[in-house]
């Protein structure tokens, strides 16, 4: 793990200190490029709720970096990232539907429905 300010942090669990690694690993800036941690750091942090790294996780998916190219799981983390305020996102669902069936819109549609935040942030109290 690259030796940022905010390592530490994602490393304890703070959703804003994962995506900001993700972006470090995607960016090759304060770590060396690498699209496979940048997507499993910001899942942790989409897992929270954070919409930006919903937003990455549509266009990691959608371009298959770091992941397996899924136009469902990209359409899926984009809508999820619309409907929590993230206005970028409605463009990268629109375009992931225009690879997709109606059958997979579907699909995407009632994942994105059905996602439930997973992971509780850190408490801020410190121990």
């Amino acid at each position: 793990m690259p030796q940022t300010a905010f390592a530490a942090r994602a490393d304890q669990g703070f959703a804003a200190a994962q995506y900001l690694l993700a972006s470090a690993y995607a960016n090759g800036q304060g770590a060396p490029q690498n699209y496979a941690e940048a997507a499993k750091w910001a899942r942790l942090a989409a897992d929270q709720g954070s919409a930006i790294a919903q937003y990455y996780l549509g266009l990691a998916y959608g371009n298959g970096q770091g992941v397996s190219q899924d136009f469902v799981q990209s359409y899926m983390w984009f809508e999820v990232s619309a409907a929590r305020g993230y206005k970028d996102a409605i463009q990268g669902r629109d375009a992931a539907a225009k690879q997709m069936t109606d059958t997979q819109i579907e699909e995407a549609q009632k994942l994105a429905r059905d996602w439930k935040p997973t992971a509780k942030p850190p408490s801020l109290l410190l121990r």
